[in-house]
């Protein structure tokens, strides 16, 4: 009897294997069939979002000569050395120097080493320096970036006009003794008028007018603080408290005095009007 059903096993194990050959070919055929039966739809183009790349593209081409491309490997390069550039034409073209230098000042002279933190100086520079060059951006953005991005002007012309803002700023701000200085070291000039100065000479005349004005405007700030430190020692001096630093005494003073004149808001309604042209 187990022979016999061992036979019949033996019998019908090449029928199922058939059946599963057939049953796996129908089934990898049957995608096959149902995808040449079904009509296939032309592909629709979706219509193309305008990119920020495809403006960064036409510059790069621009400047390259506008007949091909630049290379890839050359535009990351291009791109890595603006990005490089930008925070020190932030900090070198701006009111940022001469706003950070003089905060920072101020806060020595209240005798706090970090109050306010470096952050919050940063962050009220920066800040206060867009409040001051707003005209400015203005300015630049109607004249040198909206066209540009209505394709009406090149990118060449975009930064001619861009510079010539930023040239009108910078010469305002700018001393004529400083300026004389560096074109006597660059041997250039005398110019005939202020829009003939080039950018290499006015930037570093700039910087240096800027870090002038902010330590004059440091100085005018230290004095009253001086002038407590100066009591303050001298009335431990005479209650012969000499072991006691005047610095813990006077710091309380500084900062009432600070308060009751409403310091931050001198201190910034003075930078901002010091930009005033």
């Amino acid at each position: 009897m187990f022979a016999r059903s061992s036979v019949q096993r033996q019998a019908r194990r090449p029928w199922l294997a058939l059946l599963a050959v057939l049953l796996i070919a129908l089934l990898c055929a049957a995608p096959a069939f149902a995808q040449a039966a079904a009509p296939v739809a032309p592909p629709v183009a979706a219509p193309a979002a305008p990119n920020v790349g495809d403006g960064l593209d036409r510059a790069l081409n621009e400047l390259g000569g506008g007949e091909q491309p630049l290379a890839l490997s050359l535009q990351v390069l291009i791109l890595m050395a603006l990005l490089t550039v930008l925070p020190s034409l932030l900090l070198m073209m701006t009111s940022f120097t001469r706003i950070i230098i003089v905060l920072s000042i101020l806060r020595q002279a209240l005798g706090l080493q970090q109050t306010p933190p470096n952050q919050v100086l940063v962050g009220l520079s920066f800040f206060l320096t867009l409040f001051v060059m707003a005209p400015t951006i203005s300015t630049l953005n109607a004249q040198a970036v909206a066209p540009y991005s209505a394709s009406q002007i090149g990118a060449t012309e975009a930064i001619e006009r861009g510079g010539n803002v930023m040239h009108g700023f910078m010469i305002k701000q700018t001393r004529k003794t400083d300026i004389a200085m560096f074109s006597k070291i660059a041997n250039t000039g005398p110019y005939a008028n202020a829009n003939d100065v080039p950018f290499s000479v006015l930037l570093p005349s700039f910087v240096t007018s800027e870090l002038k004005t902010a330590f004059q405007i440091g100085f005018l700030i230290f004095l009253p603080f001086i002038v407590i430190d100066l009591v303050v020692a001298s009335v431990l001096m005479a209650l012969g408290m000499m072991m006691l630093s005047p610095t813990i005494i006077s710091l309380p003073f500084k900062l009432l005095l600070f308060v009751l004149v409403d310091g931050w808001a001198l201190t910034m309604g003075s930078l901002a009007s010091s930009f005033a042209s």
